[in-house]
């Protein structure tokens, strides 16, 4: 919206040109939503505690986790809405890449928010029943990945690609890349809303992994770094930057509320959306395997589960203390705090590494 305007008037006023770059656009992306959250959070924590809608505590989980109960939940909204303001102001909106990343992760929320709301509203524990909560996301996950495929005008946007290898580039069928498509916004969804069960713990990889995916959308925009950097050039992919730097800067702002110990949880509204926000981005800018590996926290926390499951009902015992992976460190007895922070420095160490790909190759 800000940017049609400052393009309309560029011509007549000095100095506004400067917003046709995409990096200052997504300083001020970054920048807006962080603000914004920051404004509105207090006001939407007040709000869900006057309703009453609160974290429900499970009672076999780690007994430190009991005087969460109560804590406001459902926060995840305030990070969805100031991405969508700050998108919508900075992004340039004939980008069909920007609309179609928008519809997946709002559509994702929106299965977030009726589960939410089903558990701590309605207060049915189940929430929305898991097989339909999954026959949602995989219309969702289907319909954007059939669009993608099938709106696509280069043959690179549906090739899979390898890191480290540079001269690899093979040809996806219909079927093949619906699938990797599908696997990766649904799977990834999922391995978000797993993650997200201390203080703060999925919301700061969330936004680093997202940062990255801007990086490459950025760079995958550009056909002069595309070519340089050897990656698959997208057509309109950079303009994703700005939706990437939104929701990392929504992320930031949900964090000053939300790190330890904290005033507002997530909920399936967020954590939902968000990861489906990741999984789609990777699909578009061809980077599903670096995102796996820049994900890793996430891949870990939802392994770990699998693991979990399959080996009590194959031989009756368990791997772990309790999965996803981050409870058994905590009945191993490491401080709620500390488990966050390492596997804060985890992620980290794992997004250096995937952009790390760009030159290694």
């Amino acid at each position: 919206m800000l940017y049609w305007i400052t393009q309309h008037l560029a011509g007549r006023v000095s100095g506004l040109h400067v917003f046709s770059y995409l990096t200052f656009r997504a300083i001020l992306a970054m920048g807006s939503s962080l603000l914004l959250s920051l404004v509105v959070g207090p006001a939407m924590i007040a709000r869900l505690s006057r309703y009453q809608i609160g974290q429900v505590v499970r009672d076999d989980g780690p007994k430190s986790h009991l005087p969460k109960a109560g804590t406001p939940t459902m926060g995840g909204a305030l990070i969805l809405v100031t991405t969508l303001v700050s998108t919508l102001l900075w992004a340039e909106l004939s980008n069909r890449l920007v609309w179609m990343v928008l519809g997946v992760t709002f559509a994702f929320g929106l299965i977030g928010f009726y589960d939410d709301y089903l558990k701590l509203v309605v207060r049915n524990p189940r929430g929305l029943v898991a097989r339909w909560k999954y026959f949602w996301q995989s219309v969702a996950g289907l319909a954007t990945a059939a669009t993608l495929y099938y709106t696509a005008t280069e043959p690179g946007e549906t090739a899979l690609y390898l890191p480290f290898v540079k001269s690899f580039e093979q040809p996806l069928s219909a079927f093949g890349f619906i699938m990797l498509a599908y696997l990766m916004i649904v799977g990834m969804s999922n391995a978000v809303n797993l993650t997200d069960g201390l203080d703060g713990l999925a919301i700061m990889p969330a936004a680093l992994v997202t940062a990255a995916l801007g990086i490459f959308a950025y760079a995958s925009g550009n056909a002069v770094f595309a070519h340089y950097l050897q990656i698959p050039e997208i057509r309109g992919a950079g303009e994703l930057l700005i939706f990437a730097s939104a929701l990392a800067g929504a992320g930031l702002g949900f964090l000053w509320f939300n790190s330890y110990p904290a005033q507002v949880f997530m909920g399936d509204v967020g954590a939902l959306a968000i990861g489906g926000a990741i999984g789609v981005l990777a699909v578009i800018v061809r980077q599903e395997l670096v995102t796996l590996v820049m994900g890793g926290v996430f891949v870990l926390e939802t392994a770990s589960v699998i693991l979990q499951v399959a080996s009590f009902k194959l031989t009756g015992k368990r791997i772990f203390r309790m999965a996803p992976i981050h409870h058994h460190f905590e009945l191993k007895g490491w401080a709620e705090p500390k488990v966050i922070v390492r596997f804060w420095i985890i992620s980290l160490l794992l997004v250096l590494a995937g952009l790390a790909t760009l030159k290694l190759r």
